[in-house]
């Protein structure tokens, strides 16, 4: 008996988002800052026909009163977080931030995108 291969959310979005990614990694390498990569990936991502929000408040809410804003590089395809950083090496609170921003906002994937590391860096957090 094969082993079943479980299903992966959004994995056709996903696959695209890395994919823009890995070319803007390819092409402008690891030595910029973070605003340059997000102005580099809004375009790809725009190229590949992907619908994307730039920088979006989401709201924090108490109860339901709104008590802070959280605001992620990008919200793609109004499914996918999308975190970018320009880091030598991630730290573990980059990758609390992306949990934060799935848990107080409802989506249910997040991507961590670094583009400081020699390869890109690519961190998947799922929750719910």
């Amino acid at each position: 008996m094969r082993p079943v291969k479980a299903p992966v959310l959004f994995e056709d979005l996903t696959y695209k988002i890395i994919g823009a990614a890995m070319e803007v990694h390819k092409i402008l390498g690891p030595i910029h800052k973070e605003t340059v990569y997000q102005k580099a990936l809004e375009k790809e991502f725009f190229d590949r026909g992907l619908k994307v929000q730039r920088e979006v408040d989401l709201p924090v809410k108490y109860g339901d009163i709104k008590v802070g804003t959280y605001r992620p590089d990008f919200v793609v395809g109004e499914s996918v977080v999308v975190e970018i950083k320009a880091l030598e090496f991630l730290p573990k609170k980059t990758e609390v931030q992306l949990s934060y921003y799935l848990k107080v906002t409802g989506y249910k994937i997040g991507l961590l995108l670094n583009f400081g590391a020699p390869s890109l860096e690519v961190r998947r957090r799922i929750y719910g």
